[in-house]
């Protein structure tokens, strides 16, 4: 073989050689980018998981009420009514703001006994939550009036489940608390099933009757804190968190009637 013609055949397999480690590094930049977009759906797959699998979890789930208790009725005015059929006093009027550390210590102090009396026949309970904070800075602004606007889209019968769960489920003051989601959720968790409850509650459609529950609470009843606890017109003081002394002050009532 020549010369020229061993330079042409060296030339001709560097050219191929070049042609197939051309081909190899295509496949190499191929594959790199298949992996790179197989690890891309992946975390996206698993983010999604992992949301979804959040949305699915939530702290804090209400649980409906089984204790003790007289029928519920909604009154015009918003306020809830417990007492057996017949019984119109002594009348036990509880003004409450859900947002307010002092209400849920008499409500896990004294709530029980509250309706215990009631399902005994023995006192007609008016519960008048309302919004207390409505000159406070937000957070505690807005959790006192989602709350207070969300328990009137409660039905009665249901109603007792969800304001336990509004104290049990009190943020702290100063926390943003009360989201709306929350508020519907917990409604549902008690078994309220109205097609309008949701919109009830992320509206604040009940804010209008909240705000006459308010001016009714401080202009017409002169109340200035929570929780206040009336006994037939009595306000009541030491015996809120007494549940031994408020269970006196109803008999008492009761048997001077």
């Amino acid at each position: 073989m020549s010369k020229a013609a061993r330079e042409r055949s060296a030339r001709e397999r560097l050219a191929a050689e070049r042609k197939r480690q051309a081909a190899r590094d295509k496949q190499r930049r191929l594959l790199t980018i298949v992996l790179g977009a197989v690890v891309a759906v992946a975390a996206i797959v698993a983010i999604a998981v992992v949301v979804i699998d959040q949305q699915g979890k939530r702290d804090q789930t209400a649980t409906a009420y089984t204790g003790p208790q007289a029928p519920l009725t909604r009154e015009a005015d918003g306020s809830i009514v417990m007492a057996k059929a017949g019984v119109t006093g002594p009348t036990l009027e509880i003004f409450e703001d859900f947002q307010c550390p002092a209400c849920k210590q008499f409500e896990e102090s004294t709530g029980k006994t509250v309706k215990e009396l009631a399902a005994e026949g023995k006192v007609k309970v008016v519960y008048r939550p309302f919004h207390l904070f409505g000159e406070q800075r937000d957070p505690i602004k807005g959790n006192s009036l989602r709350s207070a606007a969300a328990a009137l889209c409660v039905p009665a019968d249901k109603w007792l489940s969800y304001h336990d769960a509004l104290f049990k489920f009190q943020p702290q003051e100063g926390s943003e608390g009360f989201a709306s989601e929350d508020l519907v959720a917990w409604g549902k968790d008690v078994g309220v099933t109205d097609a309008g409850f949701e919109k009830c509650v992320v509206d604040q459609q009940k804010k209008p009757q909240v705000d006459a529950m308010t001016k009714y609470a401080l202009e017409t009843r002169k109340v200035t804190g929570t929780p206040t606890v009336f006994l037939d017109g009595r306000k009541l003081e030491n015996e809120l968190g007494d549940p031994a002394a408020l269970t006196k002050a109803v008999n008492d009532a009761q048997s001077g009637r």
